[in-house]
């Protein structure tokens, strides 16, 4: 067992600051290197992936719009409700524009499904997902992310932008919560 991490007894270190780094520059490259150095709008869905979206952005250079959408589906809780709603939507169009659709995590891959299916409605050129953390253990739907940061084990994280009833999102690391 790691030390408790940022001095709170209830949380130890998954991944580090270093590695999420690390991490976040690979991603930006691949995605890069696949859709080319042509404009790419990049939709964070709030509020879980603010910060992985800010460090993303900047590590993928070239032209990049950014969007957000506000999603909720766990209202409080350390599970998914199921029940994706909406709570903020896109300020502008994104038809014919190549898509990412940025995600902290992908846990029961519901709101992740129900994203992609919403924006696809609205005729962007091409849409990709990127997720810093994959949690497939929980999977209600068959959907993976374009881009995956790590896939981790069954527990709840907080940290880097996830949060416990609004706390804990200005960890800079990835931590499991135990109570």
């Amino acid at each position: 067992m790691t030390e408790p991490a940022h001095g709170d007894t209830h949380i130890r270190m998954l991944i580090s600051q270093e590695r999420i780094a690390q991490r976040t520059e690979e991603l930006a490259r691949e995605v890069r290197e696949g859709l080319g150095d042509g404009p790419i709008t990049c939709i964070g869905v709030l509020k879980g992936s603010f910060i992985f979206m800010a460090d993303f952005v900047r590590a993928l250079g070239g032209p990049v719009r950014c969007e957000f959408l506000g999603v909720s589906s766990y209202h409080g809780g350390t599970r998914s409700t199921g029940v994706v709603r909406i709570t903020e939507d896109l300020r502008h169009p994104i038809e014919g524009q190549h898509c990412l659709l940025i995600e902290d995590i992908v846990d029961t891959g519901l709101t992740l499904d129900y994203l992609t299916h919403f924006l696809a409605q609205r005729k962007p050129a091409s849409i990709q997902t990127v997720a810093l953390l994959d949690k497939p253990a929980h999977r209600e739907v068959e959907i993976c992310a374009s881009h995956v940061g790590f896939t981790i084990p069954d527990e709840f994280v907080v940290g880097y932008g996830l949060d416990l009833g609004e706390l804990y999102r200005n960890l800079p690391f990835i931590g499991v919560y135990s109570p």
